[in-house]
C-alpha cells in the first residue's frame, strides 16, 4: 500500500507575492526592565538624604516662633501662636543687625574682590602659554590642600604687622587670600571649554587683551562665575575660625561671631528662641541665594563636560 506525502512548501517565487500564512511572527519578547533595583535604590537615597536636610531647616523655622517654654515642652509640636517678638529682639538686643551689616560688608567686598582677581588669574593660565605657567597652576591647587589651621599664628602676626587686625578690610584681604585657589582651580577649566574663535575674532578687529576679556569672555564665563560665587558665599558667610583670630573687636562681629554670643552671654538663663531665630536670619541669604541661582549653578558644573 502505497503512502501519499504532502508535498513540501515551495518557497515562493522571487516577485511573488509574501501572504501573511508564509511569514509566521516571531514570539513577543518580554522586555526586561534594567536597573530598575539600583534605580528604586538611588531614589530611596536621595529621598532620605532630603528628608535629613530639610527636616532641621523646618524645625528651626518652626522654633524660631515658638516661646521658650513651649521649646523645651512640645519641642516637635507647631508654635500655638507666632512670636514674632523673637526676631525683633534678637535683631535689635542681640545686635543681629550690626552683626549682619558687618557680614555683607565682608562676604561683599570679598566675593567681588575674588571674582574679579581670580577670572584675571584663571584666563590667563587657561588661554596664554608662557614659562612657569603650570608652577603657577600647581601652586593655587597647593593652596587648596593647605589647611587653614596651620595659618593660623602667621597670619595673625602678619595681619597684626600690616595694621590690619580688627578691620573690615583686613578681614576682606584675608577672605580672598582664603577663596583665591579653588576660584582659579574652577574657573580654569571653565575657560579652557569657551571657543578660542571668538577672541581671535576680536584681536583681529583691534581689540586689546583687557577689553577682549571683559566684554567678550567674562560674559560667556557667567555660568561659571555665578557657580564659584556661589560656592565663595556659603564658604564666607559660614566662616568662623578666621573672623575669631583675627577680628577680636565686639564692634565688627560678623554674624557667625553674633550667634555664638548670643549662646553664650545668657548663660544658664539662655534666650532659645531668640537664638533660634537669629539663626534663621543667618540661614535666609544662603537659602535665597542658592534658590535663585540654582539653575545657573547646574549649568556652570556640567559646562566643562558638554564642550
Amino acid at each position: 500500500m502505497k503512502t501519499t506525502e504532502t508535498p513540501a512548501p515551495l518557497p515562493a517565487e522571487s516577485g511573488a507575492p509574501i501572504t501573511k500564512t508564509d511569514i509566521e511572527p516571531p514570539p513577543p519578547v518580554k522586555e526586561k526592565k534594567e536597573g530598575t533595583v539600583l534605580n528604586v535604590f538611588s531614589h530611596g537615597v536621595l529621598v532620605i538624604w532630603a528628608f535629613m536636610v530639610v527636616l532641621p531647616l523646618l524645625w528651626a523655622v518652626m522654633t524660631s516662633f515658638k516661646d521658650d517654654r513651649s521649646i523645651f515642652s512640645s519641642p516637635w509640636s507647631l508654635p500655638d501662636s507666632l512670636h514674632f517678638d523673637n526676631w525683633s529682639r534678637a535683631w535689635t538686643q542681640a545686635n543681629m543687625s550690626d552683626y549682619f551689616l558687618n557680614t555683607v560688608l565682608v562676604v561683599g567686598g570679598s566675593l567681588v574682590g575674588t571674582l574679579v582677581l581670580g577670572s584675571m588669574a584663571a584666563y590667563v593660565l587657561a588661554r596664554f602659554d608662557f614659562p612657569g605657567n603650570r608652577f603657577i597652576y600647581y601652586l593655587f591647587i597647593g593652596g587648596m590642600s593647605f589647611p587653614i589651621m596651620l595659618a593660623l599664628v602667621p597670619l595673625f602676626y602678619v595681619v597684626n604687622n600690616m595694621g590690619l587686625l580688627n578691620t573690615i578690610h583686613g578681614l576682606i584681604l584675608v577672605y580672598i587670600a582664603y577663596s583665591l585657589p579653588f576660584t582659579v582651580f574652577f574657573l580654569t577649566a571653565f575657560f579652557r571649554t569657551l571657543p578660542t574663535s571668538i577672541a581671535e575674532a576680536a584681536f583681529v578687529d583691534g581689540a586689546s587683551h583687557s577689553r577682549t576679556f571683559f566684554q567678550i569672555m567674562l560674559p560667556m564665563a557667567k555660568p561659571g562665575l555665578i557657580s564659584v560665587g556661589i560656592f565663595n558665599f556659603l564658604g564666607q558667610w559660614n566662616q568662623y575660625m578666621l573672623p575669631t583670630v583675627l577680628n577680636t573687636d565686639p564692634d565688627k562681629r560678623v554674624l557667625t561671631q553674633g550667634l555664638v554670643q548670643l549662646a553664650v552671654s545668657q548663660g544658664y538663663k539662655g534666650d532659645w528662641s531668640g537664638l533660634f531665630a537669629g539663626l534663621v536670619m543667618a540661614m535666609l541669604p544662603v537659602l535665597a541665594a542658592y534658590i535663585i541661582f540654582q539653575r545657573q549653578v547646574v549649568q556652570g558644573l556640567t559646562a566643562g563636560a558638554l564642550k
